[in-house]
């Protein structure tokens, strides 16, 4: 080879070397696109930070982009950055970099940390949006919905704006770019711990003071400075509150005694009756057994009416007591809330706090009344109220009803036929033939207002004795009689001693006939008769007048001697 061929073949070879070492230095020194570089700023102009990545590269980027929301931007001459490398060079052979876009990467592999180890960041809100805020979490922009901003709802979020504070990471999606947070959950946190705090400082049967914040109908909320409790309206008062707002207002402040602490769930109940005497320390000796008392109406149920004694002391007026004569109706009918009335102790049970009270035992029982004012065999007058196949009900004095029996109705006549001649709403007289208060129970007789003809008819008639009665009918078994208006019936085998004479047709209607009484049945209203009777009576009268069985007469000369004798 000449020696101008290796001159040749040695200056390509350093050519050669010379692209093999420069597309080295360009692999290993020119940072990739796509990466967070750092940078040293040059100068600040137009509003721009110009900015040396090395590498011979410069590149611009606006300040506004090393400010913080709501803050002026903190940059210096001299100062060193990260950006992120988005193109090596652009038209004008600048780098295009980013402060946020680093900031941004930055600030995301902070989060992720922060999010896997469940621990709080650092963020600010700059901006509203539909459904809540965004959040600057130095770099990174997240959104906080409208029901994690506090614990409860924010009219007025102004004063929160641009505000570093620190949120809790809800949910993270690099990919999307999404990041939920929650200021509630630091806001809850740090209030359970301070509640936690509270609560235990607090023990029961503390006497505390607290302010009244809010009023529902079952109670009301107190702020024990920090903590909330549940004043029950069952613990306001001895008495009956119908709603906590009777007594208490929104704002007010009011002595509470710890009534119970859960130390779980960090419930506290409060009581403000418990700082008050226990009206039913001593109710018994106050309100003795059927002692009669005043009192007020205060609720009116299907079974009853409460009824209050005296502020804490309440009874109940069962339906069955509020009434002697009104059974199936509502206490509502009978008496009004806010309503004065009377009422008899009944029972006292201090242990449950119960009172059974009477209203009908203060107006006297009816029947007992009635009975005083009414006694057996006074005439009553009264309307007809209902008509049934026994008789009638008939209202009378005191609310109350009598009943007439069907067999009350008519001497003559049956109960049915009678009972045609009344109607529902008839006013009608009646005598009182019995009266039983405990069973409440009135019986009247209408056909006892003429009297008894049967007991008229028989007053002065014994058994035994002969009286003249008329022939009225014929009939086969025997003759139909009447005496003094009363009728009665001799059999065929009573019509003579003599069984040939025993003949119903020997009679006539219209006969006076004289027969012996058997028996006066005042049950039936029957007279029994017999002339057979009679007539053996006055064969054993005569026989021991005029002489004996072995006297030797005969029974012709002793009956001719017992006539004639009654002829003188």
């Amino acid at each position: 080879m000449t020696q101008k061929g290796n001159a040749y073949m040695s200056a390509n070879a350093t050519m050669e070397d010379f692209e093999a070492l420069l597309q080295e230095s360009f692999e290993i020194d020119t940072p990739d696109e796509g990466s967070v570089v750092k940078g040293t700023v040059l100068a600040i102009e137009a509003g721009q930070a110009i900015i040396d990545i090395g590498y011979k590269m410069e590149g611009r980027v606006d300040l506004k982009e090393f400010a913080a929301p709501g803050q002026a931007p903190e940059i210096e001459v001299g100062d060193s950055v990260e950006v992120y490398l988005e193109r090596v060079e652009n038209a004008r052979g600048e780098a295009v970099i980013s402060r946020d876009k680093a900031r941004r990467e930055e600030a995301w592999d902070r989060l992720e940390k922060a999010y896997e180890a469940e621990e709080r960041v650092e963020g600010a809100i700059f901006g509203r949006v539909k459904g809540g805020f965004t959040v600057d979490l130095g770099g990174a922009v997240a959104f906080l919905p409208g029901s994690q901003v506090d614990v409860r709802p924010v009219r007025d979020a102004g004063p929160l704006m641009g505000m570093a504070q620190p949120f809790q990471i809800l949910k993270m999606d690099r990919r999307r770019g999404n990041i939920v947070v929650s200021r509630r959950a630091i806001l809850e946190e740090s209030r359970a711990e301070q509640r936690a705090e509270i609560v235990g400082n607090l023990s029961e049967g503390e006497t505390v003071d607290g302010v009244v914040k809010n009023i529902t109908e079952y109670g009301a909320f107190v702020d024990l400075g920090g903590v909330d409790g549940l004043l029950h309206v069952t613990d306001m008062a001895w008495r009956r509150v119908n709603h906590p707002s009777e007594i208490l207002t929104i704002g007010e402040t009011i002595k509470v005694q710890v009534i119970k602490i859960n130390k779980e769930t960090h419930r506290i109940s409060l009581g403000m009756k418990q700082l008050q005497d226990d009206p039913w320390g001593d109710v018994e000796a106050r309100y003795p057994l059927e002692s009669v008392h005043k009192g007020r109406v205060t609720n009116i149920t299907d079974y009853g009416a409460f009824v209050e004694l005296e502020a804490g002391v309440e009874g109940l007026v069962h339906v069955s007591e509020m009434s002697w004569t009104k059974k199936n109706v509502h206490p509502g009918k009978i008496v009004s809330t806010s309503q004065e009335v009377d009422v008899m102790v009944l029972e006292i049970d201090s242990v449950k706090r119960r009172v059974s009270l009477g209203l009908k035992q203060t107006q006297g029982n009816p029947w007992e009344n009635f009975e005083t004012a009414f006694p057996i065999g006074t005439e009553v007058e009264g309307e007809v109220k209902n008509i049934t196949e026994f008789g009638l009900f008939v209202g009378l004095e005191g609310d109350i009803d009598g009943m007439v029996h069907l067999s009350d109705l008519d001497w003559d006549r049956s109960g049915e036929e009678a009972m045609a001649d009344y109607s529902k709403g008839d006013i009608v007289k009646a005598v009182v033939t019995d009266i039983d208060a405990e069973k409440e129970r009135i019986s009247l007789s209408i056909k006892a207002l003429d009297g008894d003809p049967f007991a008229d008819a028989t007053a002065g008639v014994k058994r035994g004795a002969v009286v003249t009665v008329t022939v009225t009918s014929i009939e086969d078994g025997g003759i139909e009689v009447e005496y003094d208006g009363m009728k009665s019936f001799i059999r065929r085998s009573d019509l003579s001693r003599d069984r040939a004479e025993q003949r119903p047709e020997r009679f006539s209607v219209g006969d006076k006939v004289d027969a012996r009484v058997t028996n006066i049945d005042k049950s039936s209203r029957r007279l029994g008769l017999s002339i057979k009777a009679r007539e053996i009576a006055e064969e054993k009268e005569a026989v021991q007048q005029y002489g004996s069985s072995d006297s030797g007469a005969s029974l012709g000369d002793i009956l001719g001697a017992a006539l004639k004798g009654q002829d003188d």
